[in-house]
């Protein structure tokens, strides 16, 4: 399987057409059919269901594409690296992130080190730490900032001093709007949207207690802005870190703090003994040069 052939591939699943993707790709239309036909001889698969009017993917076709976007992002993204060793410093550094509070001390991060190194740019993907851990582990993504817990063995890291705040969303007209605090009783027999890592779910079961058992769990989500919607229309309460609903408009959006109160930290963590790029391995040098000495002024 070669990474041209991987290229037209794609071009056909964006264009829906063969002969639209051959356009894009200045090739002919039956130099493009052939080559898609031996792709699927040399695996023993079907790859389109050929329309009329588009094509379709088959399974097999769908479980190829989402292989193929990946093993190109990683061939260019190793194509930049090997471009940027040299002395000037260029090229993207990636990090991933999910919908939290520390998030907000990277624009300055990444406002710093573009303006010391200005052909540096930057490539953010928000997901969950156990989606972004994955990423970096197969080289698509350098950085993560990561929500706790979190397993680091195999990564180097910045513990973070800022607290992620574990609140209850809610729509502001709710019941349980009227309360400054929210405890386990009080969530009894409401709906709920808990988030779906399970090393999270475990510690929120842990502050639910022997309540835990009982609980309304409605749905569970990835990410906090998709289970606040879900509040905003009052379909249930969600529980998510505060920091991902604070740019939220809160006559759509209210919440309220757990009692006792539940915190977590967060880490900027990369693997550990992974080959960099130049760019990438100057921004980890910057980040824990710039953030130790943030967190040495604060204690």
């Amino acid at each position: 399987m070669e990474i041209r052939v991987l290229r037209y591939f794609l071009a056909v699943v964006r264009e829906e057409s063969i002969t639209k993707a051959a356009e894009v790709l200045h090739i002919t239309q039956p130099t493009l059919s052939r080559q898609l036909t031996q792709m699927e001889e040399e695996m023993g698969i079907k790859l389109f269901d050929r329309g009329t009017r588009k094509i379709v993917l088959t399974s097999e076709g769908l479980l190829l594409r989402r292989r193929a976007e990946e093993i190109l992002d990683l061939v260019d993204k190793t194509e930049r690296e090997l471009t940027e060793q040299d002395e000037s410093v260029e090229g993207v550094v990636s990090v991933g992130c999910g919908d939290l509070a520390a998030v907000q001390m990277l624009p300055e991060l990444f406002r710093s080190f573009h303006e010391r190194y200005p052909a540096v740019t930057f490539d953010l993907y928000t997901a969950t730490a156990d989606h972004v851990k994955d990423r970096i582990d197969r080289g698509l993504t350098d950085i993560g900032l990561l929500l706790e817990p979190v397993n680091m063995e195999k990564y180097d890291y910045i513990r973070l001093n800022q607290q992620e705040q574990w609140v209850v969303v809610m729509h502001p007209d709710s019941p349980l709007a009227k309360l400054t605090r929210i405890t386990p009783k009080d969530l009894k027999g409401f709906p709920l949207i808990l988030p779906r890592r399970l090393n999270v779910r475990s510690e929120l079961a842990h502050w639910f207690g022997d309540d835990y058992n009982d609980l309304n769990i409605l749905l569970v989500s990835n990410l906090p802005s998709n289970s606040a919607v879900m509040a905003h229309y009052k379909l249930a309460y969600s529980l998510v870190i505060q920091g991902s609903i604070s740019f939220w408009d809160p006559k759509k959006i209210t919440c309220r703090p757990l009692a006792p109160a539940l915190t977590a930290t967060s880490v900027l963590a990369w693997k550990r003994q992974q080959p960099f790029g130049l760019a990438t391995e100057k921004f980890i040098e910057y980040a824990k040069d710039v953030l130790h000495t943030g967190q040495e002024k604060e204690e």
